[in-house]
């Protein structure tokens, strides 16, 4: 027998053994509801205590369903905000059991920061991933006071904010592009608003959050670094509810309730800010004739067709504008939606198909003594298909296929009466998994799976090619609809977990990423003006080895956990600009490019509280992310921009009575890696710099600290009322946005550095309310 062979005949007996070694099984199926408003619950763990503290969670629809060997059971549910229950079962046959949640009597006094089983951090399988509620995003300070899921995620070992006050964010060493960002299973380019200073999700639309930021299962794909995951709520199923808030710059409004009750039920919420128009009113001069505004509408609909059918809208529509009266007009925007169908079938099985459409776009216009006028979208239609089949609770099979047209219209520019249409670009991305959850033993478990992808670039625009200098010699139109460059990889993914007791383990991963659709900027965090491109004949996938190794120990029933895992990602396909690119305005952007391989390794470390009244965390990571890439610094490794050694965050959430509870943040990180200017030369009568080292010098360190306070003016089982405080960079440092070099105002001859700040004392405060 080849090895080929005994390799393969381990994986089937691997996953086929627990499977028969239970014999008949049943299935105990039902829905997490609240017991008061009769919402069902998303996200609920059920430990099943005779499973060694296995079990499952309630899926999107609020049900849970698992199989078992007939016998009787422990099950035990604990989630955030609502008191813990236990129930027994005896499981002689298919059971329909639904559970309901009491609100907690102590949630006023004492905080819980985990809304999983209290030693997940422990015993989970998948390494590298972050999870957030509603409720923790809440506690935290804001800027502006406004709420956000992103800069929430920031604070924690291995995500690094892009810039000062940014929506943009590092993973590992990745940049800002690398990230794939979801909203209810749909991609969002941009996930910004306001030039990056708050993010798309209105946090009182959100159930809850999950960064994957080391081996991503099988499911998901077409980025390199991470995928944040963000999932909407449902609506109230059984009574109509008004929440939102009003604050100094922004106000929101968010509607729920039944379609028809126990049924159907939907959620719309509604978010746009003001600024402009309150400086206007104070008299503030130069805002007379600016415009500066965001809106965004998310919407969610659930009817339950049957006990094991559910269909799922969700919409999102959001727009920036900016318009300087007579000079500047520009706007730009996301606009998606999806339609998903889940069906459990009476076996073992679960269906769900998705359908979806994404466009994202800019439009600007300025009259600076020349007329010019710009715009670029992005196109998406896409269909997933996926099944899970629960073999047992230690034994879960997941399988998929999902497939994405890409219709990108890089730019279309006009000055005056000269135009320049960049030609759209065409091409279908597509992938299959399967992945398998398995539990071996009592003491270890493995996430492991496989993904294929292959990305089709189509005709419909011009194709070059090239000779080693970077020169087209020679240029080639294909039709639409015709396959010009097909790229196949094959993405492994392998996660485990090995208890070394019942309150420590050790993880290990490993997963290969790609990623086809390529963002292309000078700037560090990303503007919504940024030039995407896809692969191409010319433009590689982009492809990630990621392994990391971790230990994870919870300490005093855990109260506190604490974790260090070090990684190393190995980059393929890299891409940069050359030096003195031309980024504007042309289709051969392939001939400003230049590509080679990069790298990022670092190690996290992480303490945190999750129980009392004083909960919170210490964040540390060190960490590396270089580039080599031919042309570019002598061929030698270079930093790349997202390069920081060293980044601290220590956050504190302490509920000082019933009525008060207070909050802080403090963030340290070493400065962005950046060019600066070696050198001066004339040419044409005119002083010009020079570059030498890419990304060779480094911006100041950056450190910030904020603070919070909520009073809840009142609460009740269904209504609820409070004043949200924030004072955004407390001791007013005057951090480092840009660096700019200019003519010196006394001596023309020499350039001079200035610093450019954007944000010392900011205080917020906001009113937000239920009924």
């Amino acid at each position: 027998m080849t090895d080929l062979k005994k390799l393969h005949l381990f994986l089937v007996l691997l996953t086929i053994f627990p499977a028969l070694s239970f014999g008949q099984s049943y299935r105990l199926s039902g829905s997490v509801i609240d017991s008061k408003t009769k919402e069902i619950l998303i996200g609920v763990p059920i430990v099943i205590k005779e499973r060694n503290g296995n079990g499952v969670a309630t899926s999107e629809d609020g049900k849970y369903s698992v199989f078992l060997p007939e016998g009787n059971y422990t099950l035990v549910v604990n989630y955030l905000g609502y008191e813990e229950k236990t129930m027994k079962v005896s499981l002689s046959k298919n059971t329909k059991l639904d559970i309901l949640l009491d609100e907690s009597s102590v949630s006023l006094s004492e905080v819980v920061v985990s809304s999983a089983r209290p030693d997940q951090n422990v015993s989970s399988p998948q390494t590298g991933v972050e999870r957030l509620s509603k409720e923790e995003i809440n506690l935290l300070p804001v800027l502006m006071g406004e709420r956000d899921v992103i800069k929430a995620f920031q604070l924690l070992p291995g995500v690094k904010s892009a810039s000062e006050g940014s929506a943009g964010f590092f993973v590992r060493g990745g940049s800002v592009d690398q990230n794939l960002i979801l909203l209810d299973n749909v991609g969002l380019y941009n996930a910004s608003h306001l030039m990056g200073f708050f993010s798309t999700f209105n946090p009182e639309v959100i159930r809850d959050a999950a960064l994957y930021k080391g081996a991503m299962p099988a499911q998901f794909g077409e980025r390199l670094a991470s995928v944040m995951d963000v999932q909407q709520r449902n609506g109230d199923l059984q009574e109509y509810h008004i929440s939102g808030g009003i604050g100094l710059i922004s106000s929101s409004l968010n509607v729920e309730g039944p379609i028809k009750k126990g049924k159907s039920s939907f959620i719309v919420g509604a978010r746009r800010t003001y600024a402009d128009a309150i400086a206007r009113l104070s008299g503030v001069e130069d805002a007379q004739s600016a415009y500066l505004y965001f809106y965004d509408l998310n919407a969610r609909a659930n009817f339950a067709l049957s006990d094991d059918d559910m269909l799922t809208f969700s919409g999102f529509w959001g727009k920036d504008k900016m318009v300087v009266k007579d000079i500047a007009d520009t706007d730009w925007g996301n606009l998606l939606g999806s339609l998903k169908w889940t069906h459990k079938f009476r076996n073992k099985w679960t269906s769900s198909t998705t359908v979806s459409a994404n466009k994202y776009g800019y439009f600007a216009h300025a009259d600076i003594g020349s007329e010019m006028t710009s715009k670029a979208n992005i196109t998406d239609i896409g269909i997933k298909q996926e099944f899970l089949l629960q073999v047992n609770p230690d034994n879960e099979w997941r399988f998929g296929l999902q497939s994405t047209y890409h219709n990108l219209l890089p730019g279309s520019y006009k000055k005056d009466t000269s135009n320049i249409n960049l030609q759209r670009k065409y091409s279908l991305e597509n992938g299959i998994y399967a992945s398998n959850q398995l539990k071996l033993n009592d003491k270890l478990e493995v996430v492991y799976g496989l993904r294929l992808s292959a990305f089709l670039a189509m005709g419909g625009s011009d194709y070059y090619t090239m000779d080693n200098q970077h020169n087209i010699i020679d240029t080639t139109w294909h039709k639409s609809g015709k396959l010009v460059k097909t790229y196949i990889n094959l993405e492994p993914r392998l996660s485990a977990a090995y208890k070394l007791n019942s309150f420590s383990s050790v993880k290990a991963a490993y997963a290969r990423t790609t990623q086809n659709i390529h963002q292309l900027t000078y700037s560090a965090q990303g503007t919504p003006y940024d030039r995407w491109t896809s692969s191409n004949n010319i433009i590689k996938p982009q492809i990630a080895d990621q392994v990391s190794l971790g230990y994870f120990r919870n300490f005093n029933n855990n109260t506190y956990e604490f974790s260090i895992e070090a990684y190393y990602k190995d980059m393929k396909n890299q891409i940069d600009f050359k030096d003195n690119a031309d980024y504007e305005g042309y289709n051969t952007l392939e001939t400003e490019l230049l590509f080679g391989k990069g790298r990022a390794y670092g190690v996290e470390l992480l303490f945190k509280k999750t129980k009392g009244r004083l909960t919170g965390w210490i964040g540390y990571t060190l960490s590396k992310s270089e580039k080599k890439i031919d042309g570019i610094n002598e061929n030698r490794w270079y930093n790349a921009y997202q390069d920081r050694p060293h980044e601290i965050s220590i956050v504190g959430m302490y509920n000082l009575n019933a009525k008060w509870s207070l909050s802080a943040a403090w963030i340290y990180y070493t400065g962005n890696a950046i060019t600066y200017p070696s050198g001066k030369a004339e040419i044409d009568g005119k002083p010009v710099m020079y570059f030498s080292e890419r990304n060779g010098y480094r911006m100041p360190a950056y450190h910030r600290l904020d603070l919070g306070a909520t009073c809840t003016l009142k609460k009740t089982k269904k209504t609820s009322s409070e004043l949200a405080f924030s004072l955004y960079n407390a001791y007013g440092r005057e951090n480092a946005y840009m660096i700019q070099f200019r003519e010196n105002d006394d001596d023309p001859n020499k350039s001079t550095a200035y610093q450019y700040s954007l944000f010392r004392f900011i205080p917020s405060i906001s009113w937000n309310f239920k009924f």
